[in-house]
């Protein structure tokens, strides 16, 4: 099992950080996907090493898609290639989880008109203006679709990420 992180330069730190070792853990293989291949960084001076340009990535080699938030979701909605990656997960009902501005980059997609979903307090009215019901929880959970506000709220987000990925229980 693959997942795919998306993001680029001014990532929130521990958005990215931590669903990354988490999922390792897990056992899942986890890329990075930005811009372009090579070294992006964080709001608070880590550094990570995107493994993949969007342009690159096909979204049926992944079984879930991440997106972290901080200043990064605003360069990668304007990512054709990320928009069209985000498309492809929701058209073939794969989970994708976005904290904090991550969900910018649905918005863009047009993906998120009717769901329920949840944000950085500074995205709320966007999310209310692309007809999102938002809920001010630390996740919410809409079929295969998670969503959280900001760093603390990472244990619930993870978990109920992680919960996605499990074969479901007979």
């Amino acid at each position: 099992m693959k997942a795919l992180i998306i993001s680029a330069d001014h990532f929130e730190d521990s958005e990215l950080l931590v669903p990354y070792y988490r999922l390792l853990e897990a056992g899942i293989e986890v890329d990075i996907a930005s811009i372009s291949r090579g070294k992006i960084n964080g709001k608070h001076g880590y550094q990570v090493d995107a493994n993949k340009a969007l342009k690159d990535v096909n979204p049926d080699d992944y079984a879930l898609l991440v997106l972290p938030g901080g200043k990064a979701p605003a360069a990668i909605r304007k990512q054709l290639a990320a928009v069209r990656i985000a498309q492809a997960f929701f058209a073939g009902n794969k989970p994708v989880a976005a904290i904090c501005h991550g969900p910018q980059t649905l918005i863009t997609a047009g993906l998120l008109g009717g769901r329920r979903a949840t944000c950085h307090h500074s995205v709320a009215e966007e999310m209310r203006e692309a007809g999102v019901l938002y809920e001010d929880s630390d996740v919410v959970v809409d079929g295969k679709l998670v969503t959280s506000r900001q760093p603390s709220d990472l244990p619930a987000f993870m978990r109920e990420t992680i919960k996605l990925l499990a074969p479901p229980t007979k």
